[in-house]
């Protein structure tokens, strides 16, 4: 069987014990975002399975971007990520 190369691990054990693998991340170029892919990219980037600038590059996406996406999980899950519930969560910036 072959393996593909890839950088760094190709599986990481979350904290839930479950396995996220180079396979569970979206496809490069993903257009639509939906909260689910979005998920997955923060959690790929926090456990080390792609790095932060790895991440940016393949899915074009701003640091920025990145950064808001991190954040509304921290604060509020990954419920927060959805489009429907923007305004829902977005509130002050914490003191």
């Amino acid at each position: 069987m072959y393996l593909k190369k890839v950088d760094g691990p190709r599986a990481v054990t979350l904290l839930d014990g479950s396995v996220m693998t180079q396979a569970d991340l979206p496809e490069p170029g993903t257009r639509r975002w939906v909260a689910s892919r979005k998920a997955a990219v923060v959690r790929g980037v926090l456990y080390g399975l792609i790095s932060q600038g790895a991440a940016l590059e393949r899915y074009g996406i701003s640091a920025e971007e990145f950064e808001n996406w991190v954040r509304a999980v921290s604060l509020h899950g990954e419920e927060a990520l959805k489009a429907t519930a923007l305004q829902r969560f977005r509130c002050a910036k914490p003191e």
